[in-house]
């Protein structure tokens, strides 16, 4: 029956590339060939606050960020496995070595109004492509304004300040963190959220996001 709906849409619907939007053959999953080559490294590595080591397979720009517009907001869920292939391998060629996965979460107000959380959605497809568990470590305790529309480095900073804690330090305690996120832009989302995995106990925290702006 599975099979018979999924030809079904497959025939309605037909498959396309999650960038460029070229119709997808029978061998191509998510994300065309000349795509996958076009954005097999274009990777980004960078520190950010508090030497949090961030890794970002892809650059926000371009097809890539239209992409992630359709993904984040028009509810294009689909494309997190195609991004999950991307940065599995980027995580799995970098010095990241951990013991869980977990990501940025949305608010309850937010996650009420889309209807889905694009960041847990990169963490659990990445974790099978890993072998990793997937666990929720963060609540994010306040609806703070969208970190997209605030522009000015410290002000992001200060948006972020205190919006996190985590949720389930029993898990959290002596282990190897890796926060995943949808977007790294000045990075200031990522390192609260690792300031408060630290609080808890965790032995080393690591940042990844399937785009970097920078």
């Amino acid at each position: 029956m599975n099979a018979i709906i999924n030809w079904l849409l497959d025939l309605l619907y037909p498959p396309r590339c999650a960038f460029c939007r070229r119709l997808l053959n029978d061998a191509e999953r998510g994300v065309c060939r000349f795509c996958r080559r076009r954005y097999a490294s274009t990777g980004t590595r960078r520190e950010l606050r508090d030497q949090l080591l961030c890794v970002a397979p892809l650059r926000y720009e371009d097809q890539v960020r239209e992409s992630l517009l359709r993904y984040k907001f028009r509810g294009v869920t689909a494309y997190g496995a195609a991004y999950a292939d991307f940065l599995a391998k980027c995580i799995d060629e970098s010095d990241i070595s951990c013991d869980i996965i977990t990501w940025v979460p949305l608010s309850r107000r937010r996650l009420r109004k889309r209807g889905y959380d694009q960041a847990r959605i990169l963490a659990e497809e990445t974790a099978k492509r890993l072998g990793i568990p997937c666990e929720k470590l963060l609540k994010k305790r306040i609806d703070t304004r969208p970190q997209s529309g605030i522009k000015d480095a410290e002000a992001r900073q200060k948006n972020a300040k205190g919006v996190y804690v985590c949720c389930a330090p029993e898990k959290a305690k002596d282990r190897r963190v890796l926060v995943i996120d949808d977007i790294v832009t000045t990075g200031a989302t990522l390192s609260e959220c690792a300031s408060e995995l630290r609080k808890a106990g965790c032995a080393e925290v690591y940042a990844a996001a399937a785009a970097s702006r920078h």
